[in-house]
């Protein structure tokens, strides 16, 4: 089976969400025989040079990738606003990585070819004037959901009715393509309810986060205690948002429950001013070379998400890493978790206080949730398990 996947960026190295949910489906459907090609945009924020992968998966696919241009103009954003598109999906169009495209399918036939994401679906009329193949939407997340939420949590007037504007635009643009597919793929059940209240009438299928558990190895000998960790990309507005909150109204008060305790946070693009906190116990390490090192030499996770939709990576991760994690509703949305056995749920600073209490006054606690937190990755989150079913679709689909 020939399958072409669409992403809008380089998923390798995969050590983030996005390339790691890209990533995985390759392994898996390679795993499985299929042969995959994978078509890139390469945004000039976080651009990936091509010859600097080493890795025995990208040596198995056939690979074209496109630069762009993706940064935020202030001219091109203002004059946006007269116009009927979405500018956070338009910077993601060009011309030349649509001619290239165009060429790619002229001189291939492919089965499937699967869309990773909103960003990349500018790119479907010239799919679909030069392909006869199946075409299936993958959404990583509510794109304008997101938006929302951070309009509604900005103080400042005009840039909240920006924020506002834009998330409606997304919404028309969100509403408008997703019946042109042959089949979505939501990443979490509350994402496929939210398709369907707008209009969706194409068949659904929920493939939540993959993750290969092989790669996920626990020593406990090497972790410290007690100690708190946030990972995650911090060009992302919502982790900027939920760290802030939790740094200025819960941090003071938590730092103050044990004179050894210690609150790590990393993750790539670290902002200049969560190194100018004024606390002794933070330390922030910025990107880190191995995130599931980081994780295991850490005790407690703490994912404070007050915005966002989707299905959150590294608490997928975390769980597979047997972390106690405690994060907002919002943030483990999508989850086959339950509060109090595989997960703790805080959602204001008193919740957070206690949860973290807890786990500190009792580390039995915090490490039986760990250990029922991998379960629950192991029956849901195989790389095998979801890329197996993922292959049935895409043969139930070419046999129609």
């Amino acid at each position: 089976m020939k399958i072409l996947l669409i992403t809008k960026r380089v998923p390798f190295p995969p050590n983030s969400g996005y390339p790691i949910v890209v990533y995985n489906t390759i392994k898996g459907l390679l795993q499985l025989g299929a042969d995959i090609t994978l078509f890139s945009l390469n945004p000039s924020k976080g651009r990936v040079d091509i010859d600097d992968i080493y890795d025995p998966i990208f040596e198995q696919i056939k690979y074209h990738t496109c630069d762009l241009d993706t940064d935020v103009n202030i001219w091109s954003a203002f004059f946006n606003i007269f116009t009927n598109e979405s500018y956070n999906v338009s910077r993601y169009y060009s011309e030349d990585a649509a001619k290239q495209l165009e060429s790619l399918l002229r001189e291939n036939a492919f089965d499937i070819i699967q869309f990773e994401g909103l960003f990349v679906v500018p790119y479907l009329d010239v799919v679909k004037a030069n392909s006869n193949a199946k075409l299936i939407y993958r959404a990583h997340n509510i794109e304008f959901t997101m938006w929302e939420r951070l309009s509604h949590s900005e103080k400042f007037l005009i840039r909240r009715k920006y924020l506002a504007f834009l998330a409606q635009r997304l919404k028309a643009y969100e509403t408008d393509q997703i019946n042109r597919f042959h089949k979505i793929f939501a990443i979490s059940e509350p994402d496929r309810q939210s398709i369907l209240r707008f209009g969706c009438e194409v068949p659904m299928s929920v493939f939540p986060v993959a993750i290969d558990l092989e790669k996920y190895k626990v020593d406990k000998s090497k972790t410290s205690f007690p100690t708190l960790f946030h990972l995650g990309a911090m060009d992302w507005r919502p982790n900027q948002e939920g760290l802030e909150w939790f740094l200025d109204d819960i941090w003071p008060d938590i730092e103050k429950l044990n004179k050894d305790l210690r609150f790590y946070i990393a993750g790539k693009n670290m902002q200049k001013h969560f190194f100018e906190y004024d606390s002794e116990n933070l330390i922030v390490e910025g990107e880190v070379f191995d995130a599931i090192e980081f994780m295991n030499s850490k005790a407690i996770m703490i994912v404070p998400l007050i915005s966002g939709t989707g299905m959150r990576v590294k608490i997928i991760e975390g769980m597979a890493m047997k972390k106690c994690i405690i994060a907002t509703a919002t943030a483990a949305e999508g989850i086959n978790c339950r509060h109090g056995h595989d997960i703790l749920i805080a959602d204001s600073a008193d919740e957070f206080y206690r949860s973290i209490l807890q786990c500190i006054i009792n580390p039995k606690r915090w490490m039986e949730i760990g250990e029922n937190a991998r379960k629950t990755v192991e029956n849901d989150h195989g790389v095998h398990l979801i890329s197996s079913k993922m292959l049935k679709i895409y043969e139930e689909l070419i046999g129609l």
